[in-house]
C-alpha cells in the first residue's frame, strides 16, 4: 500500500466572526498542509463576504426561506429571516442614489413598459404596476433609466416618470416606443414636444388577437403581419384595407383600433428595414420583463414595496452586466437619426 500520497488528516476548529456574530467552523487538513480553503483563508478570522453571497441569492430571485436552507446547506451557518432583511437592506441606499443618478442629456431611443406583480398591503393582495425605462444611447449601449412603482399603470404616472427623466438631465429623445395605454403619447409628448411616438407593434397585434378565436388567430395574425412589415406606408394602408374587407365582419374592433392608432404606428417607416425591428417594437424591454419574471416566480407576493423594489433593483443590475455589446445595427440607426433629426445629434 502506497502511503506517500497526501491525504486526508481530519479537521481543525475555527472561530470566524461576521455579520451573523461568531460562528464555529471545521476546517478540512491534509498531511502535507496543502489544502487551501477558498471562502475562508488561513489565518482569516472575518468572513467579510458573506453579506456579498446572501445579496447575490437574493438578487437572483430566492425567498428567504430558500436562502436560510441554501446557506445552511453549504456553509452549515443557520441564519435567521431578520438577518437576510438586514443585509439586504443596505440595498435600499444603492436603489436611491441609482435611482436619482444624473443621466446622459439624448437617448435616441427610450421604451417604456410596465408589468404587473402582487403586494401585500393592509392585510390583503394587491397588484401594483413596475414601470421601466430602458434608453438607448449615443454609444449604443442598453441603459435602465430607472424603476417606479405605482398601483396602476397610468398616462398621469408616465408623466411623473417622464418629468422626473428630464429633471435628471434628459434633453431629447428622438422615439418613445410604447404600448397603447390611452393617454400615454400624449403624456411623453407633454414633456418632450419634439419626440417621435411609436406604438410597440407587438402590443398592438397581441391586443388585436385578444378578440379572434383560437381557430382564426394564426390567419389573422399572419394578415397583420403584411400590415406592419410592408415596405412603405401607402403598402401598409392598402394592406390594412384588405385586412378590414377580410376580418370586419368577424372582428370590427381590429381595424379600427389599428385606424385610430395609426399615426402612432407609421413612423418605424421612415427607416430602412433592417433596423425598424429595433424602432417599433418593445422586445427590447420585453426581454428584460422575460428574465425578472424568472427571478420572480419565487415570490408569488411581496411583503412590502421595498422588498419587490429590492429585488427587482438587484435583478437588473445582474441583467444589465450583461449588456457588454453595442446593439447590433445601431451604427446604420444613428447615421439614418442624423439626417432624420437633423440639428439634434451632437457634434
Amino acid at each position: 500500500m502506497n502511503y506517500s500520497k497526501n491525504r486526508r488528516n481530519g479537521t481543525s476548529k475555527k472561530t470566524i466572526k461576521g455579520e451573523f456574530r461568531e460562528i464555529g467552523i471545521q476546517i478540512p487538513r491534509d498531511r502535507h498542509s496543502e489544502f487551501e480553503p477558498k471562502l475562508i483563508p488561513k489565518h482569516q478570522t472575518r468572513f467579510t463576504g458573506f453579506d456579498d453571497k446572501i445579496i447575490a441569492l437574493y438578487g437572483r430571485g430566492m425567498s428567504t426561506r430558500d436562502i436560510e436552507s441554501t446557506l445552511k446547506d453549504l456553509y452549515g451557518v443557520e441564519v435567521s429571516a431578520g438577518l437576510v432583511s438586514q443585509v439586504t437592506q443596505a440595498v435600499e441606499a444603492d436603489l436611491v442614489a441609482w435611482q436619482n443618478r444624473p443621466l446622459s442629456a439624448i437617448y435616441p431611443i427610450v421604451y417604456l413598459d410596465a408589468l404587473v406583480l402582487k403586494i401585500r398591503h393592509e392585510g390583503r393582495v394587491m397588484n401594483k404596476a413596475v414601470h421601466l425605462a430602458l434608453g438607448v444611447n449615443l454609444a449604443l449601449q442598453k441603459e435602465l433609466l430607472g424603476i417606479w412603482m405605482t398601483q396602476n399603470e397610468s398616462s398621469k404616472f408616465w408623466l411623473t416618470v417622464l418629468t422626473e427623466l428630464k429633471n435628471r438631465g434628459v434633453e431629447d429623445i428622438f422615439i418613445a416606443c410604447c404600448d397603447g395605454l390611452t393617454g400615454f403619447p400624449d403624456a411623453i409628448e407633454t414633456v418632450f414636444p419634439r419626440t417621435q411616438v411609436q406604438l410597440c407593434i407587438v402590443h398592438m397585434v397581441r391586443n388585436s388577437l385578444s378578440y379572434v378565436s383560437y381557430k382564426d388567430r394564426k390567419a389573422v395574425a399572419s394578415d397583420l403581419k403584411k400590415v406592419y412589415g410592408a415596405m412603405t406606408e401607402p403598402e401598409a394602408e392598402q394592406e390594412l384595407l384588405k385586412f378590414a374587407q377580410t376580418w370586419d365582419k368577424q372582428y370590427p374592433t381590429i381595424s379600427k383600433s389599428w385606424l385610430n392608432h395609426w399615426q402612432r404606428v407609421i413612423p418605424f417607416f421612415a427607416f430602412p428595414h433592417d433596423i425598424r425591428k429595433a424602432i417599433y417594437t418593445t422586445n427590447a424591454i420585453e426581454s428584460i420583463n422575460m428574465t425578472l419574471r424568472k427571478v420572480l416566480r419565487n415570490h408569488r407576493t411581496f411583503p412590502t414595496d421595498e422588498s419587490a423594489m429590492k429585488v427587482i433593483f438587484l435583478a437588473l443590475q445582474n441583467i444589465s452586466q450583461e449588456w457588454t455589446m453595442p446593439i447590433r445595427d445601431w451604427k446604420s440607426a444613428l447615421n439614418r437619426f442624423a439626417i432624420e433629426f437633423e440639428g439634434r445629434m451632437p457634434n
